[in-house]
Order: structure tokens, then sequence, then C-alpha cells
């Protein structure tokens, strides 16, 4: 049986991305196709984003689990450029229509909670060694005040989002209405 306090972060997940998904179906084909300010995406890039993130995540949380190094590395031992990959990822998604990255998001979110399901208190407890990335230096954080933040991805990214789509801030102003969320913002605004 999952942990609580995971069963507590799989609900919260499940909740942002009913939202998020409900967010991105109500955007026009011109708001997807917007640039992005301070960022070299598009507002449909982050949904691409999120489609994909999930799959070196849930590698993460399985290495948690099972004990293992989590700082996720390339198959020659190479330390995971996960900016260069996530920046594949997306423009490899640009061509798609908004239904199949949605999909592909359905099925990696599942991939990743079946992961994350495994996750107990035992590993809540341990020290996820994150190795950073263009915005964050690497850090050792402890796993289960990590997940009570990653659990937030899908509004972090909506934000990001956001600021490509002023017209839709007011109504997206209280899903932000975050602590971690608002710490997030500040911390990307640097």
């Amino acid at each position: 049986m999952s942990s609580p306090a995971v069963l507590q972060v799989i609900d919260e997940l499940d909740r942002h991305r009913a939202r998020f998904e409900a967010f991105c179906r109500s955007l026009s084909a011109e708001e997807l196709v917007r640039p992005v300010p301070s960022s070299s995406w598009q507002v449909r890039d982050f949904i691409a984003h999120l489609a994909t993130i999930d799959v070196p995540v849930a590698e993460m949380f399985r290495a948690m689990h099972a004990g293992e190094d989590t700082g996720l590395r390339t198959g020659d031992g190479e330390k995971f450029d996960v900016d260069g990959w996530n920046d594949r990822q997306v423009i490899e998604r640009r061509a798609l229509d908004l239904e199949a990255v949605l999909a592909e998001a359905a099925q990696t979110r599942a991939d990743l909670k079946e992961r994350l399901a495994a996750i107990t208190d035992e590993d809540l407890a341990r020290t996820l060694k994150f190795a950073g990335d263009s915005t964050r230096p690497a850090a050792e954080i402890p796993f289960g005040a990590y997940l009570r933040g990653w659990c937030k991805h899908d509004p972090m990214h909506a934000m990001d989002m956001s600021r490509a789509l002023p017209e839709r801030q007011a109504e997206l102003a209280p899903w932000f209405d975050d602590p971690v969320i608002q710490g997030f913002r500040k911390a990307m605004s640097r």
C-alpha cells in the first residue's frame, strides 16, 4: 500500500493535471503558438514539456525507491542534460496537434504514477541529489519536500504560459495562489 503522503501527492497531481488539460483545451490555435516572454518556447511547448518530462522523472522515482543514484545519467555515464533534452522534446512535438500531445501526457503520467505509488515513507525520508538545470544549481533536497513542490509542476508551467496570455491571467490567478508556486515565480524572475 502506498504511503499516505504519496497518496496526497498523487491526488494533488491529478487535480492539477485535470485543470491544466482544461486550460490547454481552452486555448485558441493563435494562443498556442504565441512566444512566451523570457523564454525560447511557445505556449504549446510548455504542454509538450509536461507531456514528456514525466519519463525521466519516473526513472528518478524508480532509482530513489531502488536506493540507486538519482542523478540521471546518459547511456555512456555522462550527466543527463535536462535542458537540451527538454528542448528536443518540445521541438519534436510542434507538428503534433494538441490532443496528440495531451494523449502522450496522459500515458507518461500514468506510467509515472505507477513509479510514484511504489515510493515508501522510508524513500520520502531520503535525500534526493538534484542534478540542477539552467535555472537552478545542483542540490541535495529531502525527497519528501521535493515531491510536495514538484507536484505543482503543471500550475508552475501554466504560470509560465500565462506570460504570453495576459488576457487569461485573471482567470488563472486563483490557481497560482500557493506559496510554493509564488516562490517559483520569484525564483524564475531573478
